[in-house]
């Protein structure tokens, strides 16, 4: 898969197509980010979460209302998912390119873009040409080859078991807005069980738990919100007061 070939034709398709806008154009490219670093599947697994928290969008009703935008416009097919666990599953649409490598060929403005939507984690390294001083990055696409990220290589050597304390586990909630009485709920659970699962197996990833705990709390809070319809409907919407005295002149 040519990485550069299919943001060209991404980009010229946005460019002739009045119905989108910023948001649609800034979602797609944090799901495109995705589609890279699982290195082109067919299928894969986004979380909601870390994908708004790269696209810069701040509410879940405008998440929601421009995935479902693109998948009406065939940008990709969008497979929600009603289960905190798993993730929803996207197919990212081929838009008019094909297998063929592009050689000699390369786009630095493309470039740029791509850097600014690499992985969390993995640094943006360079060193200068030793003839004419140019940053040559190690990302750079070599005769059509797709630009992919090498996280999936190194993940299980970043994978924490357990945080380094509460206070680490504070400023992860915090990031995901949520407040630090949460994350010590979280803290304090795990820790009292040692930091092993259910079964007595060892976590493997403590950032991984606490999303989905995150997730699980959201969707506890929505499902038990009150019914302020019902209640309205015990109270006296009059709003009379039944002792009276009479025997006050009007």
């Amino acid at each position: 898969m040519n990485y550069i070939k299919l943001l060209n034709a991404a980009f010229e398709k946005f460019y002739f197509d009045d119905r989108l806008n910023p948001t649609h154009i800034s979602l797609y490219m944090a799901l495109f980010q995705e589609w890279n670093s699982s290195r082109f599947m067919d299928e894969f697994y986004v979380n909601r979460r870390d994908v708004m928290r790269c696209a810069k969008i701040g509410s879940k009703s405008t998440y929601h209302r421009c995935i479902v935008d693109l998948d009406a416009w065939q940008y990709l097919s969008y497979f929600p998912s009603n289960n905190p666990y798993k993730g929803s599953k996207i197919k990212m649409a081929i838009i008019g390119t094909s297998d063929e490598p592009v050689v000699g060929q390369y786009n630095p403005e493309l470039e740029q873009l791509a850097e600014q939507y690499h992985p969390r984690g993995v640094p943006l390294e360079g060193h200068h040409h030793p003839k004419n001083g140019q940053v040559m990055y190690q990302d750079r696409p070599i005769d059509g080859q797709a630009l992919v990220s090498n996280t999936n290589n190194n993940k299980q050597e970043n994978n924490i078991k357990q945080p380094k304390g509460r206070q680490a586990v504070i400023l992860f909630f915090e990031e995901k807005d949520f407040d630090a009485d949460e994350a010590k709920k979280f803290y304090q659970h795990y820790a009292d069980r040692e930091w092993k699962t259910s079964d007595g197996k060892p976590i493997r990833d403590w950032r991984s738990l606490a999303t989905n705990w995150m997730d699980r709390t959201e969707l506890f809070e929505e499902e038990n919100k009150p019914n302020k319809k019902g209640a309205s409907q015990n109270q006296d919407n009059l709003r009379t007061t039944k002792n009276k005295d009479y025997g006050q002149p009007l």
